[in-house]
C-alpha cells in the first residue's frame, strides 16, 4: 500500500434488508491523519455503515477497502489480521462486566500477541495513563463512571498501537465536561500522534470539535460531504435543519407514513404489515 493511498476506500456500497435499502451507492475515502466524522439522524445507516468498515457486515454489493485489502471478500481469518491494524471504540464501552479495568485493557494483548505478563501489565499502564486512568487497574467497570468506563475502552481500542480508530457514539450518554474530555484524547491522538479516525456521532458540537472531514447521511445515500466549514455554511436545508438541532425543515418530525409516504426518509413500518397478526383479548 502507499503512503498516500486511502486507508479506507467504500465504493458503491449497498445494503438491503429485505426489499429495504440502507445504504445505497455509498462511496467516500479515508486519508492517512484524517478525522472522518460520519453523522445524521437515527436510523439513517450511521452504524451499519460503520459495521461494513469494520468487517462485521457484508454488503449486498459494493466493496470496502481497509489498508488497500477489500475486507468485504475476506474470509474470517483474513479479517481479524486486518482488525489488529485498528482500533474500535464501542458506544457502551462493551467491557466485561467480571473482569477489572486493567483485564479489560489486556485482551487484545493476550488474545493477540506473545508478549509476557509483565510486558502486557506494562502496556495496561501506559495506556490507561494515556487515558487519565493512572491506578484503575483493580476497578472493576461497576465501580467507575459512564465516562471513565469509555475511557477505559478507548485504552483497550490502543492496546495493539494501531494505525486507524473506529468510534462509535463516543460522547453518547456523557455530561458536557466528559465529552470535552474524550474529544481532548480524539484530538490527542489524532492531531498529536497522527492517527487516523473514524467517529459516528450525532453530537453537533463533538463532530465540529474533532472533525477534519464530515459526511452526513440521509435516505439511505450521502447528503452532504466535506469540511467542517463546508458543511456549517451548507446551502443545503436538510444539512441546516440537522446541525442546527430544528424540529421544522425538510426532515419530518411527525413520521406518519400516509403524511410523507414520498419522503426518502420515512421507510415502511412493519408492524403495520404484522397488525393483522395481532388481537384483541376476548373474555
Amino acid at each position: 500500500m502507499q503512503i498516500d493511498s486511502p486507508l479506507i476506500e467504500v465504493t458503491d456500497l449497498v445494503h438491503t434488508f429485505g426489499d429495504r435499502t440502507v445504504l445505497n451507492d455509498i462511496s467516500f475515502n479515508v486519508r492517512r491523519g484524517e478525522t472522518l466524522v460520519i453523522m445524521g439522524v437515527s436510523g439513517c445507516g450511521k452504524s451499519t455503515l460503520l459495521r461494513h468498515m469494520i468487517g462485521s457486515m457484508r454488503p449486498t454489493s459494493g466493496s470496502v477497502k481497509i489498508f488497500g485489502e477489500d475486507i468485504a471478500t475476506m474470509k474470517e481469518h483474513e479479517i481479524i489480521r486486518v482488525r489488529c491494524r485498528f482500533g474500535m471504540l464501542f458506544q457502551s464501552g462493551a467491557l466485561l462486566a467480571s473482569l477489572t479495568v486493567g483485564e479489560n485493557v489486556s485482551l487484545p494483548l493476550l488474545q493477540h500477541t506473545d508478549k509476557s505478563v509483565d510486558e502486557v501489565e506494562e502496556i495496561v499502564k501506559q495506556k490507561l495513563q494515556m487515558v487519565g486512568l493512572t491506578g484503575f487497574e483493580n476497578l472493576k467497570p461497576a465501580e467507575i463512571s459512564g465516562g471513565m468506563k469509555k475511557r477505559v475502552g478507548l485504552a483497550r481500542a490502543l492496546a495493539l498501537d494501531p494505525e486507524l480508530l473506529f468510534s462509535d457514539e463516543p460522547t453518547s450518554g456523557l455530561d458536557p465536561i466528559m465529552t470535552a474530555v474524550v474529544d481532548e484524547l480524539t484530538l490527542k491522538l489524532t492531531r498529536g500522534r497522527g492517527m487516523t479516525a473514524v467517529v459516528v456521532t450525532h453530537d453537533m458540537t463533538s463532530a465540529f470539535r474533532i472533525g477534519t472531514r464530515m459526511i452526513m447521511l440521509g435516505g439511505g445515500g450521502i447528503v452532504a460531504q466535506g469540511t467542517p466549514d463546508e458543511i456549517r455554511t451548507s446551502s443545503n436545508p436538510e444539512v441546516q435543519q440537522f446541525i442546527k438541532g430544528e424540529a421544522d425543515g425538510p426532515m419530518p418530525l411527525n413520521l406518519f407514513q400516509e403524511e410523507h409516504e414520498d419522503h426518502p426518509h420515512v421507510k415502511p413500518r412493519p408492524c403495520v404489515v404484522a397488525r393483522g397478526r395481532f388481537h384483541r383479548k376476548t373474555t
